[in-house]
């Protein structure tokens, strides 16, 4: 499908740049190492643009009678609507295909933002209390994520889990290569040639939603263009977002297995159902069964298997796939 770089958005500190509320910065190792060479990043730092500077006094969600307000700690300065309307402004021209969000930030944190109860007078009189439910997004985050719910999104702290970070690269480039394909003056063998390339990473993903993918392809020279791209680009962010299994990949490389086995003997089609079975089993990481049948499929010609996007849905040097499934 050749080379594509997917357009991804950052909190602006996780690259590195001092906007911290201390005038410091987050620098994330992945984020500015090996995953910087493949993509475009969007540093975006709210705080920042709604005027606050650095250093600056921290920031909170507060619960009152009118419903979340961001506040200053100390000096009470109410900064809900200013945050709010700058949220809904960059929503609505958001143009990426994932964003890295700053964990724990009353702005842009994802998970487990506290919300405090408002102190009366003074800040902190009488003591503030953090509500028990951390189920809470930062207000610039959430209103983001709301407006677009199929967007690949994480925080730095949860791209640190291996699993979670290599279906975070998997949704980016492919989502990456899908806007590439639609941006561009498309025909319909175009998207056929698309749809068939990205079958396996698709079954691995969600089965059903492939198949309706095809009936939507099958479609394409009889429907509107701009209407039919929308809903395919609809649901195949929606079979991206679904979790593979290690049921659904061991089915997959036992499906291109069916297309390569022909070509390679008894021993060595043995050989690879036994590395399929060690991965089904989680004895070993998925990188080696895919590995030994893309290496078959380029050596014995069979272009439709190796072709797959599944067998290298991003950039090999960034060393995912390694992990062993628990």
């Amino acid at each position: 499908m050749g080379d594509v770089r997917p357009r991804v958005a950052v909190s602006s500190c996780l690259l590195g740049e001092p906007v911290r509320f201390n005038g410091g910065h987050s620098r994330d190792r992945f984020l500015t190492g090996a995953l910087s060479e493949h993509v475009d990043w969007v540093p975006i730092c709210p705080e920042m643009e709604i005027g606050l500077g650095t250093p600056r006094e921290t920031i909170r969600l507060e619960r009152s009678a009118g419903g979340l307000r961001l506040m200053t700690r100390s000096s009470r300065v109410d900064l809900t609507d200013r945050m709010t309307a700058l949220a809904e402004s960059r929503a609505a021209g958001l143009d990426v295909d994932g964003y890295v969000f700053k964990a724990k930030s009353p702005s842009c944190g994802l998970h487990g933002i506290p919300i405090h109860a408002a102190g009366a007078g003074t800040p902190d009189a009488g003591g503030a209390r953090v509500d028990a439910d951390r189920r809470n997004r930062g207000l610039f985050a959430g209103i983001v994520v709301g407006a677009h719910p199929l967007l690949a999104a994480e925080d730095e702290g949860r791209l640190r889990d291996t699993v979670l970070r290599e279906a975070f690269v998997e949704r980016i480039f492919a989502v990456a290569r899908l806007r590439e394909l639609l941006s561009g003056g498309w025909r319909a063998r175009d998207l056929v040639a698309f749809h068939a390339a990205h079958k396996m990473q698709l079954l691995a993903h969600a089965p059903e939603i492939y198949r309706g993918l095809g009936r939507l392809v099958a479609e394409v020279g009889s429907r509107p263009r701009d209407v039919l791209a929308a809903e395919y680009g609809h649901a195949f962010r929606t079979a991206l977002a679904a979790r593979a299994s290690v049921g659904r990949n061991a089915n997959v490389l036992e499906h291109c297995l069916g297309m390569v086995g022909g070509h390679l003997g008894r021993i060595r089609r043995a050989d690879v159902l036994e590395v399929i079975g060690a991965y089904r089993a989680r004895l070993v990481a998925l990188n080696v069964p895919v590995t030994l049948l893309r290496h078959h499929a380029r050596g014995e010609g069979v272009a439709y298997v190796s072709d797959q996007t599944y067998f290298q849905p991003y950039p090999d040097d960034l060393g995912l796939r390694n992990h062993i499934a628990a």
